[in-house]
């Protein structure tokens, strides 16, 4: 799940073109999610949060409308991630656990698969404009910059290959202007012959002790959840619910995304089971987290919003009236 992204970013960039129409700027945004998905690519990239940075290596592989994806962290604990179209295995080498899991729909974009498929409505709660051109990983891009309307949201910045139309690097900025995280390839190849082995595990599963966790998720279909979100941010619906289920003898967690179309925020909603959670509010990385506690379960809302929405959306769910 975690997005990832942008203030000052670079001192190169350029004001922006305040007379660019906006819809040209979309069309730049909409190349970034057809691309993500058509393209097939390999590189590295890097994170960076605060003091925090991470390096990883990712190959994509589209064929005739099948994705194949690797992701592999090269600094600090060993991760790995591997995705064939919505199913979804995350090796975990230190602690022998490999998880498995079907996304439905490939919702919890990572980088530089970031947008959603639709940006229907994104210009009534951002204001979207074309920046400079300038080079990232050795290409040619363009800047687009998207501000938000109100104090629901922040803004982001985003570097598009132009050629392919890949996102080569992406930012997400608070309301002071400052640049809470970062996404950029530092090499790319784009196109050419993907090498199979690059898309398989290099772990070594055998011998047994590992332990595989296979999260299931089922699907909430129609209005039959017992919670209800009385506080409605302007501009977010809700894209998904379901429950998910980590461990056999785990209760069952529901989860509900909201999103506005590019900001994502994510509820769970879990029994307590005699916990004592720690509530109020906190952050990891770029990703503000509030958490609440009532009527015997524990309310977890995160996303790359501010404080405040979260704050907003979770002291509003409540069981439904019966």
């Amino acid at each position: 799940m975690r997005r990832w992204l942008l203030g000052g970013l670079i001192a190169g960039i350029a004001m922006p073109v305040w007379a660019d129409p906006p819809v040209d700027a979309l069309q730049w945004l909409n190349r970034v999610t057809a691309a993500a998905k058509s393209v097939s690519y390999t590189g590295t990239f890097i994170y960076q949060s605060g003091a925090k940075t991470e390096i990883s290596r990712i190959t994509h592989l589209a064929e005739a409308g099948h994705e194949l994806e690797r992701l592999e962290v090269l600094d600090g604990s060993p991760r790995e991630v591997l995705r064939d179209n919505d199913v979804v295995k995350c090796f975990l080498p230190e602690s022998r656990l490999l998880i498995v899991e079907r996304r439905k729909g490939h919702h919890g974009q990572t980088f530089p698969a970031l947008l959603p498929a639709s940006l229907t409505g994104l210009t009534e709660h951002y204001t979207i404009r074309k920046g400079s051109t300038a080079r990232v990983a050795g290409l040619e891009s363009q800047a687009i910059l998207i501000e938000p309307k109100d104090d629901l949201r922040y803004g982001h910045q985003f570097w598009i290959d132009s050629g392919s139309g890949l996102l080569l690097k992406a930012g997400l900025i608070n309301e002071r202007g400052e640049t809470l995280e970062t996404f950029a390839f530092t090499d790319l190849r784009v196109g050419g012959p993907v090498d199979r082995n690059a898309l398989k595990p290099h772990v070594d599963t055998e011998g047994g002790d590992w332990t595989v966790r296979d999260v299931r998720t089922s699907e909430s279909r129609g209005d039959n959840s017992p919670w209800q979100f009385r506080a409605q941010l302007p501009g977010f619906r809700k894209v998904m619910g379901m429950k998910r289920q980590g461990q056999p003898d785990m209760p069952e967690m529901t989860h509900v995304v909201f999103s506005d179309g590019l900001a994502a925020i994510s509820v769970f909603i879990e029994p307590l089971n005699g916990r004592t959670p720690e509530t109020g509010a906190f952050a990891m990385g770029a990703v503000n987290v509030f958490k609440r506690v009532a009527v015997d379960y524990v309310f977890v809302v995160m996303g790359d919003v501010p404080p405040t929405s979260l704050k907003k959306l979770a002291e509003g769910i409540e069981v439904k009236s019966k």
